[in-house]
């Protein structure tokens, strides 16, 4: 199995708890919380870890709330490279109404970054990525992080490593906009959902060959050598040069949807380092992906689910 670190520069202390109902000026009586520690590449090492696998988590921390963090990740087992973020590690919030089913999730900003801890943490990661393999950059950007930032890390990565090292990319907001809409990248694989590809596409991809056909114009622009589009429980499309596939999962009961995208590249990643091909991978990722929504609050996957939904899978060419 090839190394996978993964990389969370905005993490989060989280909490999930349940009522009744949500009533706006009202003393809402919650369940005990349910506290675990959050953010993209942190959920991701914590899936690999739940699938059977290792990685190595890079985590920015700060205060009280990151040695929090730091604990439970310790407690599962999770390596980790810690670099001091700003501040104080930030916290969410997700209540679920249990008359409606609905879900409330509550996300508060991180501490902004400087100059100085922007190089800093580019330095950090130079030293920590692994000669080959994966690097999973995961998860909202804190407040300060340049919109290119995931782009340099990728260049950095191809230079030092000559091209052994891959950066999985799975942002969103303007970092995004920047990977598809700007100069080309030396970014392996690009993730997003359905919403987000919408948005960059400027109309509604109903079908999956629609889908892949705006994927497959960020790879032709160079925005990443591949492009996955998650389309929710229709699964997920893979773009790569030569490689148009899409994979649906079965139908399963859906408990909460936390995790799903970060469960996706876990399984996905999880499954190339052990040599799977693409469409093996992909697979693996949908499956993970819809364990994950079959468990309670921010319980990410759990393997026995992942394992039974891989193998009703339907995988076809778009």
């Amino acid at each position: 199995m090839t190394p996978i670190l993964t990389v969370t520069l905005n993490p989060a202390l989280d909490l999930a708890t349940h009522v009744g109902q949500v009533i706006p000026g009202h003393k809402l009586r919650c369940a005990a919380p349910r506290l675990d520690p959050g953010g993209g590449g942190i959920n991701v090492s914590r899936a690999i870890r739940r699938l059977g696998g290792a990685s190595l988590a890079f985590v920015a921390l700060a205060g009280g709330t990151g040695a929090q963090v730091a604990e439970f990740l310790h407690g599962e087992g999770i390596t980790l490279v810690t670099f001091p973020g700003p501040g104080e590690t930030r916290q969410s919030l997700t209540v679920s109404e249990e008359t409606t089913g609905k879900q409330y999730r509550f996300m508060l900003p991180g501490a902004p970054w400087d100059a100085e801890r922007i190089a800093a943490v580019e330095r950090a990661l130079a030293e920590a990525s692994p000669l080959t393999g994966a690097v999973v950059l995961s998860g909202s950007a804190p407040p300060g992080l340049p919109v290119d930032f995931p782009a340099r890390l990728a260049e950095d990565l191809h230079a030092r490593h000559d091209s052994r090292t891959r950066l999985v990319a799975d942002t969103s907001g303007a970092s995004l906009k920047r990977i598809a809409t700007g100069p080309a990248t030396s970014i392996d694989l690009l993730r997003m959902d359905q919403e987000e590809a919408e948005d960059l596409a400027g109309h509604a991809l109903i079908s999956a060959t629609q889908t892949a056909d705006f994927a497959a114009a960020l790879v032709a622009r160079g925005s990443a050598r591949r492009v996955i589009v998650a389309r929710g429980a229709d699964g997920s499309v893979l773009v790569a040069p030569g490689v148009r596939l899409s994979v649906r999962p079965p139908s399963v009961p859906v408990k909460s949807k936390v995790g799903a995208g970060d469960s996706f590249v876990a399984g996905f990643v999880l499954a190339e380092a052990r040599g799977a091909s693409p469409g093996e991978a992909l697979a693996h990722g949908v499956a993970a992906a819809a364990a994950a929504v079959m468990s309670e609050g921010t319980e990410l996957c759990r393997q026995e689910d992942a394992d039974a939904i891989y193998r009703e899978c339907v995988t076809e060419r778009v």
